[in-house]
């Protein structure tokens, strides 16, 4: 598109995110909500709408819509109740959804986003608890469809953003702080490839200072980050080739197609009418007291942007370690564990985020799944200060010994393999004077001023060492000896 035409129009995006619940059962049902299982095996006659069947709210998901709330700073609801939203869908068998709509849990808030053009506050107008739906699945060639009641009743808190989301990179960059935040609190794990974290998009355009927003378009189900910018970057583009046009933008829900980066059309958008909500009878009204909302805020988990600070400020930490030590909560903890066996805190940054990130990024592993303690990484840091090993060998050798079989501690490893570095001046002369005494030639270029010729005796002693000379006691040495030469 022309520059010039789409800097005539700005951009309104506003996020409806929804998140699945991570507790062990659903939110009115005592069925499992854990993902995976084989079609409608986590299914109950509540799931199923049978008659004379009535819905018990889980607790533990409404405390969960409450860390959230109190992350954002949003104002928790003292007086709740539940309401139906009517529409018929096959993969909703009540016909009705049980949902918020009149007191949402959570009002106002929001989260921190730092972008390519600066710092801001996505607000949220409010967050809600809610019910999911089931899976309606689609076979090749068959005009059939599977449904999957699994999913169907798995809580969910819906967290609708303000209009105020300018462009494909906020949007993108706030959904990956919520996914963030949401695993931090441990609320919801996060996976969009498995859909417990998902979005609906909403888009329009409209003139550069116009305070009338353009027609609203909505796109469903976005699980992607990628997905997301993608979507939102050709909505862009056909709203403003429309309005350019002269053409009608259609108040309608939209699919994105990740083959050919293009949305289509599903179906006009209903209005809020046509879900005709009223209060859900079968649901008494829920309370928030102080003494509940204390007694969560007291279990609330350390936040990214408060260990951020920690690790700055008691750490010592660059800006830059802290900001990638504290991109997910168990490499933050795993830090944390082993800085309280050392204080070489720099060593133990680098060392998480160098060999330790690569071995686990190589074998796809999460840092729980490490074979390896803080305690025994601590004691690998404190080898190599103690000039026991050099970083190098510490990284190349004992680290994986250590991957290996984790029974043995480092300096058993070192000691087993004789990597345990030379420090005896007596003995490392003997190595110097016979290094040197083989290169008459390079000893009179580096005498002549051919001084990088350093590296190359430092070479050949760590040769005949077996790379157990102390680099440091080494250096010193040589340089002394070639100096009296």
């Amino acid at each position: 598109m022309n520059q010039e035409i789409r800097d005539k129009y700005e951009v309104v995006i506003g996020l409806e995110v929804h998140a699945q619940l991570q507790t062990e059962s659903k939110i009115f049902a005592a069925d499992a909500a854990s993902f995976g299982a084989s079609p409608n095996t986590h299914i109950s006659p509540i799931t199923l709408g049978h008659p004379g069947t009535l819905p018990k709210l889980n607790k533990r998901a409404v405390e969960f819509a409450m860390r959230m709330g109190i992350a954002c700073n949003s104002q928790i609801t003292e007086n709740q109740y539940f309401d139906r939203k009517n529409y018929f869908y096959p993969d909703l068998p009540k016909g009705y959804q049980i949902t918020q709509d009149k007191t949402p849990i959570c009002m106002g808030g929001g989260v921190h986003v730092k972008l390519s053009t600066g710092e801001k506050t996505v607000r949220f107008h409010h967050i809600h608890l809610e019910e999911d739906a089931g899976k309606s699945l689609h076979t090749d060639g068959s005009s059939d469809s599977l449904l999957d009641y699994n999913r169907a009743g798995t809580p969910l808190i819906e967290m609708v953003t303000e209009p105020e989301i300018k462009s494909a990179e906020e949007a993108a960059t706030f959904m990956t702080e919520v996914r963030k935040l949401v695993r931090y609190l441990g609320i919801c794990d996060g996976n969009m490839e498995e859909g417990s974290l998902r979005c609906d998009v909403n888009i329009s355009v409209m003139p550069v200072g116009s305070k009338v927003f353009g027609t609203k378009v909505e796109i469903k189900n976005m699980n992607s980050m990628r997905f997301i910018q993608k979507a939102i970057e050709y909505e862009i583009v056909r709203q403003i080739d429309a309005v350019e046009n002269n053409e009608k933008i259609i108040q309608e829900t939209r699919s994105f197609d990740p083959a050919t980066g293009r949305t289509s059309g599903m179906r006009e958008k209903e209005s809020m009418n046509d879900y005709r909500y009223f209060p859900e009878p079968d649901l008494v009204p829920l309370v928030i007291s102080e003494e509940w909302l204390s007694s969560v805020k007291a279990q609330m988990p350390a936040l990214p942007w408060e260990l951020l600070a920690k690790f700055t400020k008691e750490y010592g930490l660059p800006e830059y370690d802290a900001h990638v030590l504290t991109d997910s909560r168990e490499i933050a903890e795993y830090f944390e564990a082993t800085c309280k066996f050392t204080k070489h805190y720099k060593a133990v940054s680098n060392w998480i985020m160098g060999t330790v990130k690569s071995y686990l990024n190589d074998h796809n592993l999460d840092i729980t799944q490490l074979s390896i303690t803080p305690e025994q990484l601590a004691q690998l840091i404190q080898l190599v200060d103690e000039g026991k090993v050099s970083n190098s060998t510490a990284s190349h050798q004992i680290f994986p010994e250590m991957i290996a079989d984790n029974t043995k501690t480092p300096l058993q490893i070192a000691e087993a393999k004789n990597l345990i570095q030379q420090s005896n001046t007596d003995t490392l002369q003997t190595l110097v004077d016979e290094v040197l005494a083989n290169n008459p030639a390079k000893v009179k270029e580096y005498k002549n001023g051919k001084k990088g010729l350093l590296s190359m005796f430092m070479g050949e002693i760590m040769k005949k060492s077996k790379g157990s000379a102390d680099p440091k006691v080494t250096t010193a040495l040589l340089q002394k000896t070639l100096e009296n030469l």
